[in-house]
């Protein structure tokens, strides 16, 4: 069979030119180059950057983020897994407990909350239980018990409600066949409602632990060691303010980018899940 010759054989071929895309590029490029312009002839004591990158201090800093963003953030999962089953409940007083929890916590800035922590002692002098224990609310509020409590409850209400959208997600009829067969409630999330919701949570609860990171630069302001206080404290005895700020930015961008890869990993793994269960229905 013979096809008919084409028309448009002898038409030139005329590619569309992306100028916006041009524009666009230039425009950035020449931001950057500004930007590596203005620290290459800025008052940058480079050998400084380096030669604080790992000092003691530094390190030690470091460590206590670390610490400080994985305690805190489980201390915000537990409670966020714990409100948000509560909101979901039946009944009324547990319902509109976790909803004045969340408020709460959510409106008050994290750093107001930090300095509570700190000064409770103004409040309480002293937490007891009669008869049991009692001990002073100064010597028990350091740095550390005053960040850790501060960032992980308000976490918790954060969490709360990135967990009970996870848990909404999944199908009532999952909840109806587990009840049809007679398995207790919090059997149901557990073994069958969370790990399907887990595909909702992750990505949020992914991104809320890489904030919590920066978040723990907060606490400098009631002396906890972490990063930015390390670098403070060594640039008010030295002077080199933005080299010390510049070694404290290159640990927090080490930190977040080995998070985002674990975080990368973690939502493929679930992902993959959601994959093959459809594949298989």
């Amino acid at each position: 069979m013979t096809l008919p010759p084409n028309p448009y054989a002898d038409l030139p071929v005329i590619h569309r030119r992306y100028h916006g895309r041009y524009l666009s590029a230039a425009l950035i490029l020449l931001a950057l180059g500004g930007i590596a312009y203005g620290f290459a002839v800025g008052k940058i004591e480079w050998s400084y950057v380096g030669r604080f990158l790992t000092v003691p201090a530094i390190m030690s800093g470091l460590v206590n983020t670390v610490i400080m963003s994985i305690l805190a953030m489980l201390i915000g999962i537990a409670l966020g897994v714990i409100f948000a089953i509560m909101r979901l409940s039946s009944n009324p007083v547990l319902s509109w407990s976790s909803r004045g929890y969340v408020w709460f916590f959510r409106a008050v800035p994290v750093l107001l909350q930090l300095l509570i922590w700190f000064n409770l002692a103004l409040i309480f002098p002293s937490i007891a239980i009669p008869g049991v224990f009692s001990i002073s609310t100064v010597d028990l509020m350091t740095p550390f018990v005053a960040t850790l409590l501060g960032l992980g409850i308000q976490q918790g209400a954060y969490t709360s409600e990135v967990v009970r959208a996870g848990l909404m997600s999944v199908d009532r009829g999952q909840y109806e066949a587990a009840q049809s067969i007679g398995m207790p409630q919090l059997q149901c999330l557990r073994r069958i409602v969370i790990p399907q919701a887990m595909r909702v949570i992750v990505p949020p609860i992914g991104n809320e632990w890489i904030g919590m990171v920066k978040l723990t630069s907060l606490a400098s302001v009631i002396q906890y060691s972490e990063i930015l206080h390390s670098a403070q404290n060594i640039y008010y005895a030295n002077a080199r303010v933005i080299e010390l700020l510049i070694v404290a930015s290159i640990w927090y961008l080490l930190i977040v980018t080995i998070m985002s890869i674990l975080q990368s990993r973690i939502e493929k793994f679930y992902a993959k899940g959601v994959r093959q269960h459809g594949s298989r229905t």
